[in-house]
């Protein structure tokens, strides 16, 4: 394929933002007709796409005019996203509750409870405003009361069933029954956010992706208050700027993670109340950890009861009919992008849990999912065309980029993520552009690279070219967030990367001082492949929960198949505090590596410098800002005087794989001197020689001096 000659275009002529203001639909349309595809900075820096910039423009058009008539009456986005403001249950200042629904297919609607004995009494009953299909219900302050169970009964032509609103903000499951039911939550004294200003760090973005159930030792469901007292100092003390947390919306099936959400609005009560997530993001900020929700749109659980699958007998209400409505891989529902109650909906969805809970962003689930007519299923993206097929989801990415201009439009500081794997262009760029306007895109190739070569390859086989080009090969214009392993890689039927590294040898061979040469491997390798992948990032950098210091064994949640067990569903925390094994090395050299790149300010802004790579050596070197990384993947051979030339100066050892406070074997000195050799060839070039041991299967980082 040859490479498209590069044209050279004006920038967008006007502002989006001003035109869609003037509320002249004539105006916009002109303007639109005047846009200039190739003024588009994407395909300006990448020629590659302009055989597909009709399209690029196409869904910028697109997301154009519909944020145009989503904001008509309300005048932004981020105005319009409001409807937990006006739907679901609240209590007026005027002593009443409030309670409306969207339920346009109903003929009546009852709210019972344990106020009614779940019983339909009329004065209960919700009465149809107007033809749009709102229903309302205004009761007096002694009606309801903090604590109290409802649902709704729904009647529709041809059927009936009781539902749980769908804009409910607190579910709760009977222990016995297993059955869901909404909860009136409005304690006397609510929660108040201290810390309210808060900004996150994100130069890097170091990500601490946790689960609140499972981040605890015991064999049970952990919760909001074990995590606020026993897991946030760990993150703190690591160093990380942020932690990810998984499974907050309510979810009927423990089991799925999280990702079959049931209830948008609720944050899951299987962990505590509203009160006590709000305290642990406040402690958080505090701590200066922004908070990351995983937030699923992507698709929806089928359950009727608690779910939205067939709120008022009208499967299509917030779903796809016919062949879309089902995902095909997923057992669940798709959301209908193309609606505008929809997009109502999910984006009052995200600016929800933005402004009650003060989460800091959002990492999208699922969004190759969303990108695609065929959810991405079967396809391997080889190319430019398999993006700009005619399998393009256009309602489903207007949705996306509307959403991340809401999100930015109501909190500017707010982080979003997308867990995205066929790499489509845009997805991580500025919405002017012609990107779809996320923040990062998860790196979803670097951990499948790690388990293609752990899995495929010898060690005297790895290529330490191909290593590095895996590494830093992205969009130049998108950030990423590298990672070696999220949660994914570590469920059950699949292996920790401490697991295909050591194996069996942890249950027999990781006390201290018992080790064998696989689990000597094991330590070293796991810091190293670590260390060079948060080292090459451009974005942010993610671990999961435990896996700093190695955590054994996998994520299995309780189920019929384990005896619902809880036993491989838990974190624990005590292997890591004990002194007598190698699991405290391992943290140690996670936290201080973290500490090391968070010193060195906009880390991941810097430029990568190629400074050495030897295949038949297996040692590779690079520089950013005035840290030296040098690694040395040989598994057998060491290597004195080993010289490579670099910025001349001072270096100081400020990292090192090898100190027995890693769990090493301290054959490098760490308070030896380290100067560049002179030589005249390279003198004009400010170059010298760095002359070194290293160790086999070690990383040396230095510091240069000024």
């Amino acid at each position: 394929m040859k490479t498209p000659k590069t044209k050279t275009f004006a920038p967008f002529p006007v502002n989006a933002n001003a035109v869609l203001a003037t509320k002249d639909e004539g105006q916009i349309m002109r303007w639109m007709q005047k846009l200039n595809p190739y003024s588009m900075r994407i395909i300006r820096e990448d020629p590659y796409l302009e055989p597909y910039s009709d399209a690029i423009l196409g869904r910028y058009k697109y997301q154009l005019w519909k944020e145009h008539e989503l904001t008509k009456e309300s005048g932004s986005l981020s105005a319009m996203a409001s409807g937990y403001e006006y739907f679901g249950l609240h209590h007026s200042r005027d002593g009443k509750w409030y309670f409306r629904e969207w339920a346009p297919n109903a003929t009546r609607i009852v709210m019972i409870g344990t106020f009614s004995d779940w019983q339909e009494k009329q004065e209960y009953e919700l009465t149809r405003l107007g033809d749009n299909g709102i229903w309302e219900l205004v009761l007096p302050n002694e009606k309801l009361h903090h604590l109290d169970l409802y649902k709704l009964k729904v009647y529709w032509n041809g059927g009936e069933g009781e539902r749980i609103p769908a804009w409910a903000d607190r579910t709760v499951q009977d222990e016995q029954t297993k059955i869901f039911s909404a909860q009136v939550w409005a304690p006397e004294r609510p929660y108040k956010f201290r810390y309210s200003r808060f900004q996150p760090q994100v130069n890097p973005l170091m990500i601490y992706e946790c689960h609140i159930g499972m981040a605890t030792s015991e064999e049970k469901v952990g919760t909001y208050e074990e995590f606020r007292l026993n897991v946030l100092p760990r993150v703190h003390r690591l160093g990380y700027t942020a932690i990810q947390i998984m499974a907050i919306q309510e979810h009927p099936y423990y089991g799925s993670f999280g990702y079959h959400v049931s209830n948008f609005f609720a944050a899951s009560s299987r962990f505590g109340t509203p009160d006590e997530l709000k305290h642990l993001i406040d402690d958080a900020h505090r701590m200066g950890i922004a908070v990351i929700m995983d937030i699923v749109h992507s698709h929806a659980v089928k359950n009727e009861i608690e779910g939205l699958g067939n709120f008022c007998g009208q499967p299509d209400q917030y779903f796809y009919a016919g062949d879309r409505r089902e995902h095909p891989a997923w057992d669940s529902l798709c959301f209908n992008y193309a609606s505008n109650e929809v997009l109502h909906f999910l984006l009052s969805n995200c600016k929800y849990w933005l402004d009650v809970y003060q989460f800091d962003g959002f990492r999208f689930d699922g969004v190759t999912s969303m990108l695609y007519l065929s959810h991405g299923l079967g396809q391997d993206f080889n190319g430019y065309g398999d993006y700009f097929n005619g399998c393009e989801d256009g309602d489903a990415i207007c949705y996306l980029t509307l959403a991340n201009k809401m999100i930015h439009e109501f909190k500017p500081t707010a982080i979003t993520i997308a867990e995205e794997m066929s790499g489509m262009p845009g997805l991580a760029s500025k919405v002017e552009d012609g990107g779809m306007g996320f923040d990062y895109r998860l790196a979803m190739g670097i951990p499948d690279y790690w388990i293609k070569l752990l899995k495929e390859k010898r060690d005297e086989d790895w290529n330490t070219t191909d290593i590095f080009w895996t590494l830093t090969n992205r969009r130049k214009e998108e950030k990423t967030i590298s990672y070696v392993e999220s949660h994914d890689q570590a469920l059950v039927g699949d292996k920790t990367v401490i697991f295909r590294l050591i194996d069996s040898d942890m249950y027999w061979h990781f006390k201290i001082g018992d080790e064998n040469l696989n689990v000597h491997r094991g330590i070293a390798l796991h810091k190293m492949i670590r260390l060079i992948t948060m080292a090459t990032m451009n974005g942010g950098y993610l671990n999961f929960m435990g896996n700093e210091f190695g955590h054994p064994e996998w994520i299995d949640f309780p189920r019929e198949g384990n005896g619902w067990s809880y036993k491989y569903a838990r974190r624990q925390w005590d292997l890591v505090d004990r002194e007598d094994l190698n699991f405290k090395y391992l943290n140690n050299f996670d936290r201080d590596a973290v500490h090391l790149i968070e010193s060195v300010l906009k880390f991941n802004e810097a430029p990568i410098i190629p400074i050495w790579d030897n295949r038949g050596d297996h040692v590779i070197a690079f520089e950013r800002r005035r840290l030296l990384f040098v690694f040395n993947f040989d598994g057998e051979r060491s290597f004195t005087d080993y010289g490579f030339l670099c910025k001349e100066g001072d270096y100081a050892l400020v990292l090192n794989s090898d100190d027995p406070k890693y769990g090493g074997f301290g054959n490098v000195k760490a308070d030896a001197p380290y100067h560049t050799q002179y030589d005249p060839m390279y003198a004009g070039d400010g170059k010298g020689w760095l002359k070194l041991y290293i160790p086999a299967r070690s990383v040396l980082v230095f510091k240069r001096n000024l």
